[in-house]
Order: structure tokens, then C-alpha cells, then sequence
């Protein structure tokens, strides 16, 4: 997973920052390492290849040293930076991300497993009872960077839905491949060291629970749990996922975001050095741990450490006799069959049976000839299965011959993807649960659930406009309206009755089902209207925390909203959820007038028009 250059490339030349900023970049660093490794592998100068990455570079520290060679660093050291960054993502994505939604994460969940399985088998079957049977874990993992560059060439037609579930896929996939990293491919263990580095470990969670935020001392126990895992045999990217995975996530609350915005303006009218630092201070203080790091470490992985890991380790002489074996190789066969087949079947297989089964659903309206076009490239499992092939083989033959393997698996479910991109981009059937609406292309025009006494409604039963909304309480574009609307409901009085229903997009807005679950346990005790201002008004803190002191403000116990009893109000938000879609709605706000689709700009002036012309109607 990747992110766009940061800041940190800001004493680049423009072009060159132009050249950083885009998702393509840092795969086309990738595959220039690459190519460059295979072409020093393979010219007159193939000895320095070796014989550079065999460098040895020690660290003393008085009687203390710790020594490997320079391919080792890059491996052990390097890699572990780049999984840290991998934790810190998976601790987003699990806290305010995709993952945190369970129908959201199924499919890719699903489809992950079998991403990881169906590879594994299919290399097991070519090398049972073989000397490279060692090698399954290799046609396992995905390399998120060339296949965000795959995405990339596809341009402005791929579906963003395309890429997050992509995303959460290879976040589950890098776990998984880490997990088999960790029990399968660990040798000998130095009990003593791995149980310092456990203590140092728990150490950690207690600092990190009693609320200590010191990064040097964060940074240095990190360092020296690092050292004692690399001491006891166990790789040390373990460390750095579970390390990454601690780093403090969260939505900054509404009071530091203020106060940001107040020492800037103060910064701005007086500009001092004082005031200046003050806000640069508050500034980062609200920004969240997680995603600092992130924005600082992101370019130096995407960048640096990626592109040196694939220049120390794809470097394959390709020799004629080198193609002849690895053409008749068990390894090198099982890891292209793994990689082109058995992550195609896997990843299509696990969606499959994630939507049919009805667990799970997709965001957006993707087809299967996308989502299969996806699954294709997942194949391209560079990164992570070089780094796999490292450890799994000792012997430098069986090395080559699977790393061939991967490239040649590699380069094929690339060519693969794409072919099936252009041949079914808009083919196939709506990727969706059985009984879901997916006619995107012709929507309703009428509201398709009219409506009734059970609805929330304000204003006469007879009024002349029923304004009909489908919003989201953390959605900001219906924020921005529900002034609007509090101002129109004001000009025309017992004219208008205005009804809301709830649309919670759960892949976007993580909070946003919890708060319409909240705002129903409110409804239920006379109190529906009270928790909607809220809600709209404290759109920033609709975590638990956050509802449980909007349900006080209210006058309802705290803990109202976050017992179980909470959950008996799921039918209802699912039913306008499905009269939604019935409805046409695909985005919020959405509006209906008198039953009738409102296609108009969600803003004062057109909305009110659309009112008056409703008005003028003569009535029936």
C-alpha cells in the first residue's frame, strides 16, 4: 500500500515532486530497481552484484555488536520499517477505515484467504515430497505498489471502489503473509533473547495504556526489541507490524481543531515567531500519531526502501542454463502456477462466495469484469515473495529458480489483468449480495416507499410539500445542508413537513450507522429530534465516547446508546436503507418532493425554487 510523496520532497525540483505525486511513481522506481538488479546480474560486472550485498556492516556499542552484511540490513532492518508502516495501516484501517465495517471488510476478507490458500495449495501439488516444498508461502502474498501502478495506467476509468477494495485486500493479504513469515520460516530461536524482546513488548502496551506519548523513548525500545528479535532468530518484520499496529489512531476532537484555526488567525494577524511556533505546535498535536508517521514514512518506504530491497534481491543471472532449469523446475512451475492461477481462482472464489452467502457487500457499483481484472493482477506478488524466497531457501539453485518463477508469474498476471480489463471493463453482472437494487444506470424517479406514521417527520400531516431526506449524520455535504433546511422549514411553515430517513454509507462514514442506531434508541424514549440536532451539530464526535455524551446532553443516561438493546433499531435503519435504494439513492443528501426525485443542486437557492414550483402545482 502506498501513498503519494509527502513533504518530505519538498526541496525537490517541481518536476521531480509532479514525478513523486502520482500512484505510478514509485512502481516504475520499483520495476528501474529491478531491471537494473537483473541487468548488473547479468553483465561483466555480475561479481560486484554479489559481492556489494555481501558487504559486512557491523554496530558497536562499547562491548555490544551486532554484525550482518548489507543485504541482511536491507532485509532484516529496511523491511521491518516498511511492515511498521504496514501495522500503522492496518491500525487505521481497522479504527477508521474500510476494515472497521464488518459487511465491508467480508468480501475482501474472504477474498484475501483465498488469495492465500488457493496459491499455496497449487504449489504443494507441483513440489509434494520435493526438496522446494518448503517454498509454498512464496506464490502467497500481492505487491500492492505495481499493482496501484497497474490501476494507475487504467486511468480516471478505474472505479475508486476498484482500488479500496484492492487496498483491504492486500492489507489482509500482508498480514497473512507476515503470520506465515513468522511460523513457518523461523529456524532456530534463542529462547532468552525472544523472551527480553517479549518483555520489552509488553513493556510497551504499558507505556503506551498509562498514556506516556514520548516518542525517543518509543523509538528506543522499538530499536532494542528489534535487536533482541533479530538476535533470537525470529524475523524481525514481525516486529515491526505489531509495533505499527500500537501507533495511537483516532478523529481529533472538535475543541483542538478549533483551536488550531484560532492560533492560526492569531498567527496571521500578528505574525510573530512566538505565535508561529504555538500554532505549529497545536497543528501537530492534532494530528493524529498514526497518520503523521505515516505521512513521513511512506515516501521513504515507497521510495527508498522498496526500490533498494528489489535492487539487493532481484538480481537473477539469466543464463541459458539457468532458463533450461528453471523450465523444467517444480518451483519455478509451482510459483507461476500460484501465482497466475491460483490468485485469480482464490481471490474470485473468496468473493464470490462472500456476496452469494450474503455476508458481505461491495462499495460502489463494480462488475465482475472489473473485480476479476483486480483479481488477475493480485497475482503480481513481487516485493513480498522475493522476501519470502530469501528465507525459505538455502540453497542458491532452488533461490534462482523460484525468483524466475516469480518474475515470469509476476509479468503474466499483469498481462493478464489488463487483457481482461479491456475485454470486460464494463462486462458482467453487478458485484453484489443476492436481492440488492444494482440498477445504477436507470434510477427511479419516485420515491418508492411512501410516506407513512412510522417515519420521522416534522410539520402537518397536509401540507402542501412533503420534503423527503435520505442523509447521513456523518456525511459533511449533509451538514452543510441541515441548515438549509432548518431555514426553509422556518420561511414555510405549516407549508412544508419535512421527513427524514437514514443512509448511512458504511464504507465511507465508519461512524455513521452507529449514529443512526443512537439517534433511534433516542426516538424510541420521545427524544428523536433532540439526538438529530446533535448529531448534525457535533458531526466530528459520533464515537462511542462522542454519542454517549450527546445522549447526556439530551437528557438520556450515557450508556444508552452503547448497551446491546442498541441494536434492536438495525431493522429500521435497514428498511429506509432499502427504500433508499429502492428509491434510486446511491449518495446523500437525497431529496424527494412530493415524491418526485429532487435533481437539483443541494444548495439554498435551487432547493427553494424546487419548493415554489411545488407549491404553484395545482392541486388534485
Amino acid at each position: 500500500m502506498r501513498l503519494p510523496a509527502s513533504t518530505v520532497t519538498r526541496s525537490l525540483p517541481r518536476a521531480v515532486q509532479a514525478f513523486l505525486a502520482t500512484e505510478a511513481s514509485s512502481t516504475l522506481l520499483l520495476l528501474a530497481a529491478t531491471v537494473v538488479a537483473i541487468v548488473w546480474a547479468n553483465s561483466p560486472f555480475a561479481a560486484s552484484y554479489e559481492a556489494l550485498w555481501h558487504t559486512p556492516l557491523a554496530v558497536r556499542i562499547g562491548v555490544l555488536e551486532l554484525e550482518l552484511d548489507l543485504r541482511h540490513w536491507i532485509n532484516d532492518g529496511l523491511m521491518a520499517l516498511f511492515f511498521f508502516v504496514i501495522g500503522m495501516e492496518v491500525s487505521r484501517e481497522s479504527t477508521l477505515g474500510e476494515m472497521r465495517n464488518r459487511r465491508m471488510v467480508a468480501v475482501p476478507l474472504l477474498a484475501a484467504l483465498g488469495g492465500l490458500a488457493l496459491p499455496a495449495v497449487l504449489y504443494l501439488v507441483i513440489n509434494a515430497g520435493g526438496p522446494g516444498a518448503i517454498g509454498w508461502g512464496i506464490p502467497i502474498a500481492t505487491d500492492t505498489a505495481f499493482v496501484l501502478g497497474m490501476l494507475a495506467l487504467v486511468g480516471p476509468r478505474c472505479p475508486d471502489p476498484l482500488r479500496v477494495f484492492l487496498l483491504t485486500l492486500a492489507v489482509v493479504d500482508d498480514v497473512g503473509a507476515i503470520g506465515v513469515v513468522a511460523i513457518v520460516y523461523t529456524n532456530e530461536i534463542s529462547v532468552s533473547a525472544l523472551v527480553a524482546a517479549v518483555v520489552l513488548f509488553v513493556l510497551v502496551l504499558v507505556v503506551r495504556w498509562i498514556g506516556i506519548r514520548w516518542a525517543p523513548l518509543f523509538t528506543a525500545l522499538a530499536v532494542v526489541i528489534w535487536v533482541l528479535t533479530v538476535e533470537s532468530g525470529l524475523h524481525p518484520t514481525v516486529v515491526g507490524l505489531a509495533l505499527g499496529a500500537l501507533v495511537r489512531v483516532h478523529v481529533p476532537p472538535d475543541a483542538r481543531v478549533l483551536r488550531v484555526g484560532e492560533l492560526a488567525q492569531a498567527f496571521t494577524r500578528n505574525p510573530t515567531p512566538e505565535r508561529g511556533h504555538a500554532a505549529r505546535r497545536e497543528l501537530q498535536a492534532a494530528v493524529p500519531p498514526n497518520e503523521r508517521l505515516q505521512l513521513r514514512l511512506h515516501p521513504w518506504t515507497s521510495y527508498a526502501v522498496i526500490p533498494l530491497f528489489a535492487l539487493a534481491n532481484a538480481g537473477i543471472p539469466l543464463g541459458a542454463d539457468t532458463l533450461a532449469r528453471a523450465a523444467t523446475s517444480p518451483v519455478t512451475h509451482g510459483v507461476v502456477a500460484g501465482l497466475v492461477v491460483g490468485k485469480f481462482a482464490g481471490v474470485a472464489l473468496g468473493s464470490w462466495v462472500g456476496l452469494r452467502s450474503g455476508l458481505g457487500s461491495l462499495p460502489g457499483q463494480l462488475v465482475w469484469g472489473q473485480l476479476l481484472g483486480g483479481a488477475a493482477l493480485a497475482g503480481i506478488g513481487f516485493t513480498v515473495s522475493l522476501f519470502i524466497t530469501e528465507l525459505a531457501f538455502a540453497e542458491q539453485a532452488l533461490r534462482t529458480e523460484a525468483k524466475v518463477g516469480i518474475l515470469a508469474g509476476s509479468l503474466l498476471a499483469a498481462i493478464i489483468g489488463r487483457v481482461v480489463f479491456w475485454l470486460a471493463w464494463n462486462r458482467g453482472a453487478v458485484c453484489a449480495p443476492p436481492g440488492e437494487d444494482t440498477s445504477a444506470e436507470q434510477l427511479p424517479d419516485t420515491l418508492a416507499e411512501p410516506v407513512s406514521e412510522h417515519d420521522h417527520a416534522l410539520g402537518p400531516e397536509n401540507a402542501t410539500v412533503t420534503l423527503v431526506e435520505y442523509a447521513d449524520y456523518e456525511c459533511p455535504s449533509c451538514g452543510t445542508m441541515h441548515p438549509v433546511l432548518h431555514a426553509l422549514r422556518a420561511r414555510y411553515g405549516s407549508q412544508l413537513r419535512f421527513v427524514f430517513r437514514h443512509y448511512p454509507i458504511d464504507s465511507l462514514h465508519p461512524n455513521a450507522r452507529r449514529a443512526a442506531l443512537a439517534a433511534e434508541e433516542a426516538g424510541a424514549q420521545g427524544r428523536f429530534w433532540q439526538m438529530h440536532e446533535q448529531l448534525f451539530t457535533h458531526q466530528r464526535e459520533l464515537d462511542a465516547d462522542g454519542l454517549a455524551a450527546h445522549a447526556e446532553q439530551v437528557g438520556l443516561p450515557a450508556d444508552v446508546i452503547t448497551n446491546r438493546h442498541v441494536r434492536r433499531h438495525m431493522d429500521r435503519v435497514d428498511a429506509d436503507i432499502a427504500s433508499g435504494r429502492a428509491s434510486g439513492v446511491r449518495g446523500t443528501p437525497t431529496f424527494f418532493i412530493n415524491g418526485q426525485r429532487y435533481k437539483g443542486g443541494n444548495n439554498t437557492v435551487e432547493l427553494t425554487a424546487a419548493i415554489e414550483s411545488a407549491l404553484a402545482e395545482p392541486k388534485e
